[in-house]
């Protein structure tokens, strides 16, 4: 098989050398019932413009970087998740959340938990935001329905993961 040498250039180009940057994010979303049961929604995420661009201020800005993510925030919108979002179609709740890294790791997480009397309600979206109201979002998630009851606990937990 013969290839000319801008077909050649542009294999090489796509596979040799690169130093690609990848940021994979993931939701587990456990529903714990007053009975002992448990529901368990798992679905990736998707990094929106707002959050890659957060990346990139937080990387470069020598001063006016934006505040560090610092809150989980669930809601009731079934749109499906766009890189255009810049927040949750129907939020419902907002809760501080932890964050968790392994220095010489490439995952870091963020969890938060709504107990009882907290984001009643049926749960279907959630995302990753820097404050308590507003704020930048990193990512969005919509996933099938989790009807969270007055009295049962929902943990939130996103795990980010880096290539």
């Amino acid at each position: 098989m013969k290839i000319g040498i801008a077909e050649l250039l542009a294999r090489l180009g796509r596979n040799a050398g690169r130093d690609d940057f990848c940021l994979h994010g993931r939701l587990e979303a456990r529903l714990l019932k007053p009975d002992g049961s448990v529901i368990v929604r798992v679905k990736d995420n998707l990094i929106v413009n707002a959050g890659f661009s957060f990346i990139a201020q937080s990387i470069g800005l020598s001063s006016g970087r934006p505040g560090v993510m610092s809150h989980i925030a669930v809601g009731t919108g079934t749109t499906a998740a766009a890189s255009t979002n810049t927040a949750l179609v129907t939020e419902l709740a907002r809760k501080a959340a932890t964050f968790s890294h392994t220095v010489g790791t490439k995952v870091f997480q963020f969890e938060a938990t709504f107990n009882a009397g907290e984001a009643t309600g049926a749960i279907t979206e959630a995302g990753v935001f820097n404050a308590a109201s507003a704020g930048t979002m990193l990512d969005r998630v919509v996933f099938a329905v989790i009807n969270k009851g007055a009295d049962d606990t929902l943990t939130q937990r996103f795990t980010f993961t880096m290539s």
